[in-house]
């Protein structure tokens, strides 16, 4: 199965191929990374926008790529049609908002993100509206907030099918107290890291309210081994990097927090 990545159109932004089963979208507004990762057999989405309308927006252009609606017929037969999974690398409303919109996939997230989305949904939606986001919108979505099934505390592997597999890997906390990066690996290709907000091109890291600073660069050591010296990683906000950009952020990070 060849996959086609469709680029920009009318509707709006279009996928960045990151390898041949991987792909991402620089979402508008927050310039929020939502990726997708193509198997013979299964198809993960990492993230899922900042709203349930956003959810919907990139569910569709998903299934467009996967052999499931329209514009499929272009180079793309045979594709497994849909979403199956859904990975969230942590418990911001631009990364989790949109999940209500992937009904019936499996919801992946690190272990404790399902107490943030039970009980912190307040907090959630009052940081959306004071981010710019539609109060109805937000109020939307914490209503039909999705708590993931698959709770991840040190790492699980997913295969895809047609030799790409993939590894979600509780790296955390640093951004967050819940961080999940997903390690993409297909035959023939680098291998790709979903890094969430543990690593921003676009500006500084973002330390919230809820980040753990002392223990943020450790996290970072973690993806750094995860994904190797070779492996093209993609931040929650940004353009895709390399090892020395992770490691260069890693830095500034234990000086700017005073941690080694």
């Amino acid at each position: 199965m060849k996959v086609t990545w469709e680029g920009a159109g009318r509707d709006g932004p279009g996928w960045e191929e990151l390898s041949p089963r991987a792909g991402r979208c620089r979402l508008p507004v927050w310039d929020c990374t939502a990726g997708l990762v193509v198997g013979e057999d299964a198809a993960l989405m990492v993230d899922a926008g900042s709203s349930v309308r956003e959810g919907a927006w990139l569910r569709a252009r998903a299934r467009r790529v996967l052999g499931g609606g329209r514009g499929a017929g272009s180079g793309q037969r045979g594709g497994v049609g849909r979403v199956t999974h859904l990975a969230l690398t942590h418990p911001h409303f631009d990364h989790v908002f949109g999940a209500a919109a992937f009904a019936g996939v499996e919801v992946f997230g690190a272990v404790g993100v399902e107490r943030v989305l039970d009980r912190g949904r307040e907090e959630l939606r009052a940081d959306a509206v004071r981010n710019g986001a539609d109060p109805d919108e937000a109020a939307e979505a914490v209503d039909l907030l999705v708590r993931p099934r698959h709770l991840v505390a040190g790492g699980r592997t997913l295969d895809l099918g047609g030799g790409t597999r993939v590894r979600l890997a509780n790296v955390g906390p640093g951004h967050s107290g819940h961080d999940l990066a997903v390690l993409v690996t297909t035959a023939g290709a680098p291998d790709v890291v979903f890094c969430g907000d543990l690593v921003e091109e676009s500006g500084e890291p973002q330390a919230g309210p809820d980040a753990v600073p002392a223990r943020w660069p450790a996290a970072l050591d973690r993806l750094l081994a995860l994904g190797g010296e070779d492996a093209r990683y993609v931040p929650g906000h940004g353009a895709v990097v390399d090892a020395a950009f992770v490691r260069a952020q890693r830095d500034a990070l234990a000086r700017r927090f005073g941690v080694s």
